[in-house]
């Protein structure tokens, strides 16, 4: 039933969209971005005359410090979102009613078009001459009657070409009725048998066939819409003897939180600064995402199971990333947790604290999973679960066009960027390639403030302190204004550190999706690779 779960997180997607789109921080943030662009615009309009000078700058200054409210207003946009993972879904109702999947046998009825419409039949009143009158009808009679004569013969053309016209139009009308009728059932038995699946497959769920089971819970962890830059990607497995259902959950990176706490605009060096966020408060609101999403999955589950399939839920938490330490893709289990239907669904969520809440169910949750300290599983999902009823899926691979800027071959990724920094106001021609990543030496246009700008740009493990000096080294050669550093893998506490005041500007995986979706309307994804 794969065509049935795409449909409803389609379904499930749009409406999340709508509901993001209603929150006061979106509007917040909209409202804020709107002002950000008028004084943008402002200041472009601003006339360039000596006289004027004055007014042009403080225009730009306006424009800028809006720039930095708008980025700031989006950071805490992310924020909130990141808050409200287990709030948001307790307003959904996550049961899926599987008729609403059934169509209608209804077709249109038959519509001939103009062939249903008789040609109009020729009469013989429209052909036969006047009679003669007066002197005409003693002397013309015999004209009268070759006139008569040439009349019937036009009069018989026509009625055979309309005799002809309409056996031809009958003939058309005919196939056409055929070709409906066979249109028509074709598409009553294809819809006869697409409901007839959905009968059966909502009777296997019913019966507790496991398979079909664990098809159902999938197209209900299909429907939870997450952030962007969130995974969606689970196994699960139904023990029927025991009713269990087993769930193992790739959790987002800590990536997702945004290392940049504001953005504060430096008038003297026009510059947007950005002031990091505290490692110890990324460490705690990470925490808080892995409860969320661990309630979040356990609670869409029971919810969602009106048929009392499952009596136990077991769920662990792994993550994809890339172990610091050694460069090398790792899968640790964050978070475990195996609790009855009974117990959680007496828990009230819209009023618990997720961690606690976890700790009352006997769970186990990393106290350092920025440091990817794992837990021991409370089930061991390859030895516990059984493989004939368990299957994997990945959400946003299998209905996710959107470009993975991971997987993108270095031409696209720097065509990408390129683009992107064009948008953005600078000019910028073909990259210099090497081990250490792309490079561009970009031309700012503006007068007084631009310049040579410096942009590095990397795809590997997080940039620390070594790349921040790499990139003022290279400002410093290039007499350049600015430096750029783009990391797709993240940026290091340290690297904030090594800014020391220089004009460099620091832009990690998250803040990469941000700014291409905003300038120029494109919906990436940071997905990392498996090792084989």
């Amino acid at each position: 039933m794969g065509i049935i779960r795409d449909m409803q997180r389609a379904h499930a997607t749009q409406v999340a969209d709508g509901q993001r789109a209603n929150t006061a921080a979106a509007q917040q943030r909209d409202l804020i971005r709107r002002n950000a662009d008028l004084a943008i615009a402002a200041a472009q309009q601003a006339a360039t005359d000596a006289e004027r000078q004055r007014e042009r700058q403080r225009l730009y200054a306006e424009a800028r410090t809006a720039d930095a409210a708008a980025a700031n207003a989006e950071v805490r946009a992310r924020l909130s979102d990141l808050d409200a993972l287990l709030l948001s879904t307790l307003d959904v109702d996550d049961h899926i009613d599987l008729d609403q999947f059934k169509k209608p046998l209804t077709v249109p009825p038959f519509d001939p078009g103009p062939l249903a419409r008789p040609l109009p039949e020729p009469s013989w009143d429209s052909y036969v001459p006047p009679q003669p009158r007066g002197m005409g009808k003693l002397l013309g009679a015999p004209l009268h009657q070759q006139q008569t004569a040439n009349a019937r013969r036009v009069y018989e053309e026509a009625h055979a070409r309309w005799v002809a016209a309409e056996e031809r139009r009958e003939r058309q009308l005919r196939a056409r009725k055929r070709s409906y009728d066979e249109s028509r059932r074709k598409y009553e038995a294809k819809m006869t048998a697409y409901n007839a699946e959905v009968d059966r497959f909502a009777a296997a769920v019913a019966g507790a066939d496991p398979a079909s089971v664990v098809e159902y819970f999938a197209m209900v962890l299909g429907n939870s819409v997450y952030p962007d830059d969130f995974p969606q990607h689970f196994r699960l497995a139904y023990l029927p003897k025991q009713k269990h259902l087993l769930i193992e959950y790739h959790l987002p990176p800590i990536e997702v939180i945004p290392v940049v706490k504001e953005y504060r605009y430096d008038r003297v060096r026009d510059d947007l600064t950005a002031v990091p966020r505290d490692a110890g408060e990324i460490r705690r609101r990470y925490v808080q995402i892995i409860a969320q999403v661990t309630l979040r999955t356990v609670h869409e589950v029971i919810e969602a199971d009106r048929g009392g399939l499952v009596r136990q839920v077991s769920f662990n938490g792994i993550v994809d990333t890339i172990d610091r330490r050694t460069g090398r893709f790792v899968r640790p289990c964050l978070v475990s947790v195996k609790t009855d239907r009974e117990t959680f669904a007496a828990i009230k969520l819209r009023r618990v604290d997720p961690v606690a809440c976890l700790k009352h169910l006997h769970g186990t949750l990393s106290v350092e999973p920025d440091q990817l300290a794992a837990v021991t599983p409370k089930i061991d999902f390859d030895r516990d679960a059984d493989r004939d009823f368990t299957e994997e899926f990945n959400v946003l691979a299998e209905i996710d066009e959107r470009p993975n800027l991971v997987t993108l071959t270095d031409a696209a990724w720097e065509r990408q960027l390129a683009e992107l920094f064009g948008v953005m106001g600078l000019e910028i021609g073909p990259a210099d390639r090497g081990a250490g990543g792309s490079r561009w030496v970009a031309t700012d246009p503006r007068p007084i403030f631009g310049g040579p700008v410096v942009i590095h740009a990397l795809r590997g493990a997080p940039a620390g302190a070594a790349a921040v000096h790499a990139l003022a080294g290279a400002v410093t050669a290039a007499g350049a204004t600015k430096g750029i550093l783009v990391s797709l893998g993240g940026i290091e506490p340290e690297a904030y550190d090594a800014l020391a005041g220089r004009p460099l500007e620091l832009i990690d995986g998250p803040a990469l999706v941000t700014l291409l979706a905003h300038h120029l309307r494109v919906k990436a994804r940071i997905e990392l690779a498996r090792e084989p």
